[in-house]
């Protein structure tokens, strides 16, 4: 499998009307903050849209935007093995936004911290509660080794289980007054 085609930020600002641009962060990310246009397909539900990501693929480009670009790597990966051309946006909307490139604010959307920012401050707690409870009870630091194996593993693999479990919380997700998947669906299938 080939690495995707990665923009930066003023290649992908030069062409965007020539992408139908798909954000693949959690829905309460997105409702935070995303680049014109993007459409919300969270990388957990990615397999679901496949069919319509290769009717809208047919029509155009297609541009995969996350937070910093390894989520949007990872579903051009999946998008890779259906036959689905993307391109990524490479430091995904972080360098989007930090070259002064403006992001769309739905009504209701509140600023939301970056999942990669959600998972340092979890596994963080999670380390020195295991610590600070291992000073009386020994045993617990094995919390505070689970996280370290955790983090290895997700380094190794470049996948992210904790992402995951917190992508579920209700602050990540996507404010009442968001479009749904099936929304989302069938405007790609167009």
């Amino acid at each position: 499998m080939t690495s995707p085609v990665s923009l930066s930020p003023a290649q992908a600002a030069a062409r965007l009307a020539e992408f139908t641009v798909i954000d693949v962060r959690a829905p309460g990310e997105y409702a935070s903050g995303h680049v014109p246009g993007a459409l919300n397909i969270p990388l957990d539900r990615l397999s679901e849209a496949v069919p319509a990501l290769k009717s809208a693929s047919a029509r155009g480009a297609l541009l995969v935007v996350c937070a910093s670009g390894v989520r949007s790597t990872r579903a051009c990966d999946i998008l890779s093995a259906a036959d689905i051309d993307a391109a990524t946006l490479s430091g995904g909307t972080s360098a989007w936004e930090g070259e002064g490139h403006g992001l769309d604010r739905p009504e209701g959307g509140g600023a939301m911290w970056p999942m990669e920012r959600q998972v340092r401050l979890a596994a963080g707690s999670l380390v020195v509660a295991g610590l600070l409870a291992g000073v009386s009870r020994p045993a617990a630091r094995w919390l505070s080794a689970g996280v370290g194996a955790g983090l290895v593993f997700s380094a190794v693999t470049n996948t992210c289980g904790m992402a995951a479990v917190l992508a579920k919380l209700p602050h990540n997700r996507a404010p009442r007054s968001a479009s749904n998947l099936n929304a989302t669906l069938d405007a790609l299938q167009g």
